[in-house]
């Protein structure tokens, strides 16, 4: 009976990880590519993972970086003043989103909308297997976003 216990015991033991495993991978899933189009103005961002397990977005293309004056467009709208600087295909635009396993979406962050200088609430999930939908709320009023991979 003992040998019975321990045996469940250790099966439980390596079965953690397994199943810890599998929740990271379905979280990590997240990480890649995305093309954006919002009104017209079209942008590609990359999902990387940080050290924590959360889940950073940020663009690194633009289609239209260059302002009226030649020279390329800034964060000039952004509520933080020391990052009114950043180059506009450059500007992290999630930060710290962490994966909800139970309800298979990734939350808990806030979203920056460059063209409006403004941070919402922000979920992510997919809708299909290369399409995330985004939605940015504030005060119950939202707008939703879809994002497909391309990478």
């Amino acid at each position: 009976m003992k040998k019975f216990i321990m045996a469940i015991i250790c099966a439980a033991f390596f079965a953690l990880p397994a199943a810890a495993q599998g929740i990271n991978d379905k979280a990590d899933n997240i990480i890649g590519e995305y093309l954006t189009d919002r009104g017209g103005s079209k942008s590609k961002v990359r999902i990387t993972k940080n050290a924590d397990g959360t889940y950073d977005a940020q663009v690194f293309w633009v289609e239209n970086p260059m302002g009226k004056d030649g020279k390329k467009r800034k964060d000039v709208k952004n509520p933080d003043k020391s990052l009114r600087n950043v180059d506009i295909d450059q500007v992290v635009i999630v930060k710290s989103l962490k994966y909800d396993a139970e309800d298979k979406k990734w939350g808990g962050a806030k979203i920056y909308d460059p063209t409006k200088g403004l941070r919402v609430n922000a979920t992510a999930e997919f809708e299909t297997a290369d399409k995330l939908k985004l939605r940015g709320t504030i005060l119950g009023v939202g707008v939703t976003l879809y994002w497909t991979r391309i990478k």
